[in-house]
């Protein structure tokens, strides 16, 4: 457990809940801890008494997405980055993983969904993919997993005009599987259920679920940072990020 992420195990033991805690920030994700989120991963990968991961945030979001600040300071270098480790440990992570939404999921924080497998999400959510508002390309291998998940028309009217979206419309697309009252106690539920199911036949199904589009994942994912990098170099994004902060600045 660190300050800004909490690890705890269920009192099972066969479920790790992770827990964004940056509540001040709307749980804006810094380097530090996309690295410290990858770490818990692997952990949770290497210890065979974890049987499945529930991701959830503290306070009223779940998360605001990448710190914005941090992000402008240290911007991401390609496949060296902590975003880009913490995408592919969640692209390859091969058990179970659960997400826990409420409040906003903005970015990498409605991206990161695309690779769980089943994600339960408070009637308050807000879902939202502002990259091209930002100058800046889809990622996590978003770009193929969520027209592929919505179809192309919609996929493409969320990322070219970067609207928001509500828990009926997430769940109407199919990109979450319910929405409860107490997201945190459903997923945590649905996990111990997972948790009395044989191990092997769970991570062997989910790679199985995966396997016809997972290689073709990997080589979008790749794309799509270095486009991304390239993007973030761009006047186009500099003068949408100051836009951003103006318009943060103002409210």
């Amino acid at each position: 457990m660190t300050d800004s992420l909490m690890i705890e195990r269920s009192l099972q033991g066969s479920t790790l809940l992770l827990t964004l805690n940056r509540p001040e920030k709307k749980n804006a994700l810094t380097p530090a801890m996309y690295s410290e989120l990858t770490s818990a991963l692997a952990g949770a990968t290497a210890d065979f008494a974890i049987r499945s991961v529930v991701i959830t945030g503290s306070g009223s979001a779940f998360t605001a997405g990448n710190d914005i600040f941090d992000f402008m300071n240290t911007p991401p270098t390609g496949e060296s980055s902590p975003v880009f480790g913490f995408l592919q440990a969640l692209h390859n992570f091969p058990k179970p993983l659960i997400a826990a939404v409420h409040g906003n999921a903005v970015g990498i924080g409605t991206t990161m969904l695309l690779h769980c497998d089943l994600v339960f999400a408070a009637l308050d959510s807000k879902f939202s993919m502002p990259f091209v508002s930002l100058g800046l390309v889809p990622e996590a291998g978003s770009s193929l997993l969520f027209p592929r998940l919505v179809g192309h028309a919609k996929a493409s009217e969320i990322f070219l005009t970067g609207r928001s979206f509500g828990a009926q419309e997430a769940l109407d697309m199919g990109l979450i599987n319910q929405i409860s009252d107490d997201v945190v106690k459903t997923a945590m539920e649905v996990a111990a259920m997972i948790g009395e199911q044989p191990p092997t036949a769970v991570t062997n199904t989910k790679a199985l679920l995966k396997s016809g589009h997972h290689q073709a994942v990997a080589m979008v994912m790749e794309a799509e940072s270095e486009l991304f990098r390239i993007a973030l170099e761009s006047d186009e994004a500099k003068i949408a990020f100051m836009k951003f902060l103006e318009k943060k600045g103002a409210k």
